[in-house]
């Protein structure tokens, strides 16, 4: 087979390697290795001539002299020591760099270019340590992605169940899926305070089957039990194990929407159909999501964002996976309904799905305040911004619910959002802001959001449900002075901190720390629970 020859520069100085498309993967990286002379630990980055990051494969596009690729040696990966640990002791560089700049100047009257180089080199190589030696959980190489690949710590797939977890919830499910829901629980779970922490997997399958039994949606539309409860297990099956857009989500969402349809009696402005489109929307809404957002998938251009050319590429493929599921005799809880009424619930499903997309929100509530004051139930086009609207209030109602259940899945969502913006800044991509790490905390992660999202949304929806005014809307501006009051809680610990390590130091002239923000949050939320 014929060779290709790769054109590069390292370090500024011009390289070539030549090896066949059918090479190994690792023997292609072990080439690029050598010539930047860099350690089996270090992470590479290749950059085409319009300065965009390229995959290190056998399947590289062969170049020209005139057209180098550049490699750049980004960081040795920190696979569990700490840098000083691997030795790299910054602070000591940049003392011996200080003493050699004061011992030039005493000498020569004038410090020479080549020690402004090297402190640039110093403070550079800090910034890199500080930006990748917490992400060493990862488990890092230095396959960085792009064009159509997958994230590159994941090459083999997404954070999939496993066949063995699978087989245990479907065979418990199975076997309590006869069980009688007492009527405690059934009380329980109309209303937007229930908490799903307390449930299983198996557990949240059952009281999903029994909100279509309780809105009466089996007898109406004629869906046989073992169909839907093959529905649910697989629709359960396809969500990923991430830390917050999981199986457990998307029965949050699902049960929030069952709560408003109790709560303001829904089914007496809506019809059956419609009913039946925003519970199953709600349940579907975020299948197979990867854990990286559609910011992430388009700067990747990842194989979703090609698919669906940068266009709420996640919700388009939520929806597709959702009718590939229904596409399955057995699982198609929609196979016994008319053409037309199929067609009704297809159109509203995907219509309610891609009114998740953030990048939507002021499109789609701006168009519903303005029919508001005219709003007619009578009217197709006005039930379906309705629709999309609780569809969205349904999505992002976690803030709703008690302290105790809302809080967890902030950390959650913020694991999540910390993951993404990890990766982005290891490939190169622009960083999602409040999805930085070094920039958010908890309540500046919530106080704008409540604020300028979550209540104009609410309060919007509550302009034609006003039962929604006391149970959702009023919890959701309590969150809001419960996360003011923890950001002026953090903001007074951090002038203390600082005025305490004006003052004081260890033997070891290390500062003394003061407590941790969790301690705070804990602090506040244990007051807040006794308001």
């Amino acid at each position: 087979m014929a060779t290709k020859v790769i054109y590069f520069t390292v370090g500024g100085r011009p390289e070539q390697a030549e090896f066949r498309s059918d090479s190994e993967l690792e023997d292609v990286r072990e080439c690029f290795r050598a010539a930047a002379e860099a350690g089996p630990n270090d992470i590479l980055k290749l950059y085409n001539t319009k300065g965009n990051i390229v995959n290190i494969s056998p399947k590289l596009e062969a170049n020209r002299p005139d057209s180098r690729y550049k490699l750049q040696v980004v960081a040795a990966t920190c696979n569990g020591p700490s840098a000083s640990e691997l030795g790299f002791d910054v602070n000591g560089m940049e003392r011996r760099l200080e003493d050699l700049e004061r011992k030039i100047l005493v000498e020569s009257g004038e410090t020479p270019p080549l020690v402004f180089e090297m402190r640039k080199k110093v403070e550079c190589f800090r910034e890199k340590l500080e930006s990748v030696e917490h992400l060493s959980w990862l488990g890092l190489f230095k396959d960085i992605s792009s064009g159509t690949s997958s994230p590159f710590w994941n090459k083999k797939g997404k954070a999939r169940k496993s066949l063995e977890h699978c087989k245990l919830v479907h065979d418990r499910f199975k076997k309590m899926s006869a069980v009688q829901v007492t009527e405690d629980v059934r009380f329980h779970l109309r209303k937007p305070t229930f908490d799903n922490w307390q449930w299983d997997d198996a557990e949240m399958l059952l009281l999903l089957q029994q909100m279509y039994i309780e809105l009466d949606l089996l007898t109406k539309f004629n869906i046989e039990m073992p169909v839907l409860q093959q529905f649910l297990y697989e629709v359960y099956r396809h969500y990923n194990q991430i830390p917050f857009h999981n199986f457990n989500h998307a029965f949050c969402v699902t049960q929030m929407m069952y709560g408003i349809i109790w709560l303001c009696e829904v089914w007496e402005k809506l019809s059956d159909v419609e009913v039946l489109v925003m519970l199953t929307s709600a349940l579907c809404h975020d299948l197979d999501h990867p854990g990286y957002n559609n910011a992430y998938q388009v700067n990747a251009r990842t194989e979703l964002a090609l698919r669906y050319n940068d266009i709420s590429p996640l919700e388009n493929h939520h929806c597709a996976i959702a009718f590939e599921i229904l596409e399955k005799p057995d699982c198609n809880i929609f196979r016994n309904l008319s053409v037309e009424n199929f067609k009704k619930v297809r159109e509203g499903m995907i219509r309610c799905i891609l009114a998740t997309d953030m990048a939507r929100h002021n499109e789609i509530l701006g168009k519903f305040k303005g029919l508001i004051p005219e709003f007619d139930f009578s009217n197709k086009e006005h039930k379906e911004h309705l629709m999309m609207i609780l569809m969205k209030v349904s999505d992002i109602s976690n803030e709703a619910r008690p302290m105790d259940v809302a809080e967890p899945w902030l950390d959650c969502l913020l694991k999540e959002f910390f993951n993404q913006s990890d990766v982005e800044k290891l490939e190169g991509l622009p960083v999602t802001p409040f999805m930085d790490r070094e920039k958010v905390t908890k309540p500046s992660s919530q106080t704008g959001f409540i604020q300028f999202v979550l209540l104009p949304l609410f309060e919007a929806a509550a302009c034609i449900f006003p039962e929604m005014q006391p149970h959702i809307i009023q919890p959701v501006r309590d969150a809001l002075q419960y996360y003011k009051d923890m950001q002026v809680a953090l903001e007074d610990q951090n002038t203390h901190k600082k005025t305490h390590n004006d003052g004081e130091r260890n033997s070891d002239g290390v500062t003394l720390r003061s407590p941790l923000e969790t301690e705070v949050a804990v602090g506040l939320a244990n007051g807040h629970k006794s308001l």
